[in-house]
């Protein structure tokens, strides 16, 4: 390595802003453009929430985890039973007082998705690791029991899951309106980005999960025990995807034990678009995927169901290995 500007590929950082600004022609109005673009960014911020924890563990620990979806359900339906205790909070028309009942509803969803990822890695996981395709089987059948066991819990009906009062409504900039909760989605989905990009390349538990990554029998005869490491990295994705499950049924503002399945799809084109296992590349991919969704939404509805899918072949016919290539630099 030479210089930080000679070490990062820029070309990728320059997609969402070149789609941004390609999108302002088609949409005509600006107030409108500007309205759909922060709205793509926030969706796009709890897409990468939801999918940098599956990124975490397939970049770093070579799974393939199918059943990723049942902590963005398990994270969701906590965050229904702690929110829907704290009625006096989330009632209140001051978005501090709405802000205090949320974070204890992403810390308890973040915890309990750790746990269950826990129970999880141990159960089902670990007896199939480097078994690329018994991997896609098995979570995929955790998947299954787990949402029948939050059927069990919480019932298979949907379950409403309003904003706090004071996140509803928009904020007007001139002629654009812009939601308050999707200004909150930007600020955590920063913050997550933020704090994980500076934990993998600024702190020693960095330091050893690449090295772990690179070779795990060097690092192990150093004394360090990588099957910990890598449990705890397990637990993280686990707790992370119970974070995004939060952020994204308040997004829907309802949810369903299917939730975390029916995004599945969505997470897997942002994580094949990123570099299988790039953290900043999974941020572009999700950051694409918001963007695409809204304008393609206003503009050519019919388009909009295929758009992503379009997105992730169009970048793949660039770069076959997506825009950061876990091989290349993060």
């Amino acid at each position: 390595m030479t210089t930080l500007a000679k070490d990062i590929d820029w070309k990728p950082l320059l997609l969402v802003p070149a789609l941004a600004l390609v999108a302002l022609p088609l949409v005509g109005s600006p107030s409108t453009w500007l309205t759909l673009t922060i709205a793509g960014l926030a969706m796009g911020m709890i897409v990468f929430i939801i999918a940098s924890g599956l990124t975490l563990v397939f970049g770093l620990m070579d799974v393939l985890n199918f059943g990723h979806g049942v902590f963005i359900a398990l994270g969701a339906f906590v965050a229904t039973s702690v929110l829907g205790a704290m009625g006096d909070w989330t009632q209140s028309s001051s978005i501090l007082t709405n802000l205090v009942a949320v974070l204890p509803a992403m810390v308890v969803a973040m915890l309990v998705a750790g746990a269950v990822g826990l129970a999880f890695e141990r159960f089902i996981v670990r007896p199939v690791y480097g078994q690329h395709l018994k991997q896609i089987l098995i979570t995929m059948g955790g998947m299954i029991i787990g949402e029948e066991l939050i059927k069990v819990i919480w019932g298979p009906a949907q379950i409403p899951l309003p904003l706090p009062e004071g996140l509803r409504g928009s904020w007007l900039w001139g002629d654009a309106a812009v939601e308050k909760y999707r200004v909150l989605a930007v600020i955590v989905g920063a913050l997550v980005f933020g704090l994980l990009a500076w934990t993998l390349a600024r702190t020693k538990i960095g330091l050893l999960i690449r090295a772990g990554v690179q070779d795990r029998e060097m690092v192990e005869s150093l004394g360090y025990r990588i099957r910990v490491l890598f449990i705890g990295i397990f637990v993280a994705g686990s707790a992370l995807a119970g974070l995004g499950g939060v952020m994204w049924g308040l997004y829907q503002q309802n949810v369903i034990p299917q939730m975390g399945a029916q995004v599945n799809v969505l997470i897997f084109i942002v994580i094949i678009i990123g570099g299988l296992g790039s953290t900043t590349g999974a941020l572009i991919g999700a950051l694409l995927v918001g963007l695409m969704a809204n304008y393609t939404g206003f503009v050519a509805p019919k388009v909009a169901l295929f758009s992503n899918i379009a997105l992730m072949v169009a970048i793949l016919l660039w770069r076959p290995q997506g825009v950061y290539p876990v091989a290349g630099s993060r």
